[in-house]
């Protein structure tokens, strides 16, 4: 892979293709069926707030589990754990499948649908999740702490390219005998195809910690990563980002069918533009601006919520749809600051032998926020501009966070000790007056 997705230096280029390709792969087939949830519910009778709901225990799944995965695969290697996520994708997606072409010939009433579909989708929240901590430690384990942000970028770049990717295809794919379904089967035959790369042409990590450092590691019963504070404002920080970036997503589907006054099937091209819109905004920060100005954690950080603020007030404000579009086009060029910041700081601030299990952390993070998705879209079903206002808010606040929190505002290329954590706190005690 050549250009803006290259390898991380020393990472060898075959390899990170192959790794680009997994996380392109999963957020492809995720982000078009995000694309498609707002006409399946409808379609099917699903209630709007349930449709969002659907993510919600393959989320808390994916959240509980990922630190478990980051263990596994210091212990039985990165390659194995990407099997197993791609494994666990391919079979969710086809459950999910199979269920919506129930739903859509109206086998059972939609409170049975929405049960198989959310223990279809479980599926890969418990074992998709799997390969994120694995990937991520893979491309960290070859990267110097000088190019960690530029690497960590590159990586996201796959999860932006998916979002442009997946709702690109995902009305190509709703064919005439399986429908809406069509988007779910293509997306599983895509991950079937990533796991027989990877189990053909992907060698192991030759840098993942020995068999010795992950028993010492085991024996010592390290407290959970959350807990530490090196990273804890980074996974506060990356919560609140994925929070508003999934409301805004799950939102956007049903703002522009009502707006439009189409039928769901009528506007999946208009939703699907507009995600496209948004994605291409994201790479343009990952692939692009980052690197163009070499910008750094902390003004990632900074800048990302900044420009998301916006991005949301302009869809709160939006009188129509290609205003609608502009602003989830700004708000994604703001997510696509955010998210490498906060993921890069979080690396640099531990020590190579910690980047699995940091890895797995900042995938629980971005796994669990979508149990709130539901509460925005009955935001949305209130009030329409809510959610985005709601979004704005945080977005603003956290940028007060960024300029105020010691570990953020002093996030660099250059890693973090737990001493230098410890005194950091100290510092954010003493500005808010001695406060425990």
């Amino acid at each position: 892979m050549t250009g803006s997705a290259s390898a991380p230096s020393g990472l060898p280029r075959r390899s990170f293709a192959i790794i680009f390709c997994v996380s392109l792969a999963t957020a492809m087939g995720n982000t078009g069926l995000i694309s498609v949830l707002p006409a399946i519910g409808r379609s099917t009778g699903i209630p709007d707030p349930w449709v969002a709901a659907i993510f919600s225990l393959s989320a808390l799944l994916w959240a509980f589990s990922s630190p478990m995965w980051a263990r596994a695969s210091d212990r039985y290697g990165r390659k194995p754990l990407m099997m197993v996520g791609l494994s666990g994708f391919m079979i969710s997606m086809t459950c999910c499948g199979l269920v919506v072409s129930a739903g859509l010939r109206h086998l059972a009433a939609w409170p049975v649908i929405f049960g198989l579909f959310l223990v279809a989708r479980a599926l890969f929240g418990f074992f998709g999740a799997s390969s994120n901590p694995a990937t991520q430690a893979y491309v960290a384990e070859y990267t110097p702490a000088e190019r960690r942000t530029q690497a960590m970028s590159s990586l996201a770049g796959a999860f932006g390219l998916g979002t442009v990717i997946g709702p690109f295809l995902a009305p190509l794919f709703v064919l005439p005998v399986v429908g809406l379904a069509g988007p779910l089967f293509s997306f599983a035959l895509i991950a079937g195809v990533m796991l027989f790369i990877v189990i053909r042409f992907l060698p192991e990590s030759e840098h993942r910690p020995t068999a010795e450092a992950v028993a010492v590691r085991q024996a010592t019963k390290e407290a959970p990563m959350w807990r530490d504070p090196r990273i804890t404002p980074f996974l506060i920080y990356g919560f609140i980002v994925a929070v508003s970036q999934t409301a805004q997503g799950q939102t956007l589907g049903f703002l522009i069918i009502d707006q439009l006054k189409m039928s769901p099937a009528q506007a999946q091209g208009f939703i699907a533009i507009a995600m496209m819109f948004g994605a291409m905004a994201g790479l343009l920060a990952q692939w692009g601006l980052i690197r163009m100005f070499e910008m750094t954690p902390r003004e990632l950080l900074r800048w990302g919520v900044g420009v998301a603020a916006l991005g949301n007030l302009i869809v709160a404000l939006a009188p129509n749809y290609w205003a609608v579009v502009a602003g989830y086009a700004i708000s994604s060029l703001g997510f696509g600051f955010a998210r490498p910041g906060f993921t890069a700081g979080s690396s640099l601030a531990v020590d190579m032998n910690e980047q699995a299990r940091v890895a797995g952390a900042i995938a629980a993070v971005n796994g669990v926020n979508v149990v709130l998705a539901p509460f925005f879209v009955w935001l949305y079903e209130k009030i329409h501009p809510a959610p985005f206002i709601l979004n704005a808010t945080l977005m603003l606040t956290l940028l007060v966070y960024a300029f105020r929190n010691p570990q953020l505002r002093n996030a660099d290329p250059q890693p973090a000790t737990r001493a230098d954590a410890a005194l950091a706190t100290l510092e954010e005690r003493d500005e808010a007056g001695g406060a425990p």
